[in-house]
């Protein structure tokens, strides 16, 4: 009996919005934090701005490299997932380089450990994802 049959409708629907999107929830919750601790806008913008667009690269390639497997093209799914995952590590690393160079020292500093959390975020959702929901994975 498959698993769809034993769990129900819930074993297919995949992990929670809120533990797919943790990242956007943190990026979202640090603004206040920036403006209460006076912490650098120029900062929180340019790493806001770089990792929304991270963001859209890495929907635009996952639902690229679906299209490519379900047309059993493993190669054009691999090519775009590792395109995607180095044009992602640019975006968030010239914002914060060019933020730091063209702004304050303090902006490129206050982008780059907003980064640091955003990433690890991502990274520690990801796996709890993939732990929680294997078939998914």
């Amino acid at each position: 009996m498959s698993t769809l049959a034993l769990d129900g409708s819930d074993a297919a629907a995949g992990p929670p919005a809120w533990l797919r999107y943790a990242d956007l929830g943190v990026l979202a919750l640090a603004l206040p934090l920036f403006l209460v601790a006076g912490l650098p806008l120029l900062g929180y913008a340019a790493a806001a701005g770089a990792w929304l667009a991270q963001h859209a690269v890495l929907v635009a390639a996952q639902r690229r490299a679906t299209d490519a497997l379900r047309r059993g093209d493993r190669r054009v799914a691999i090519g775009t997932v590792g395109a995607a995952t180095l044009g992602r590590v640019w975006i968030v690393t010239l914002a914060i380089l060019l933020v730091g160079l063209l702004g304050e020292r303090e902006d490129g500093l206050a982008a780059a450990l907003l980064s640091l959390v955003l990433v690890t975020t991502h990274f520690a959702t990801l796996g709890l994802t993939k732990a929680m929901y294997p078939e998914r994975a």
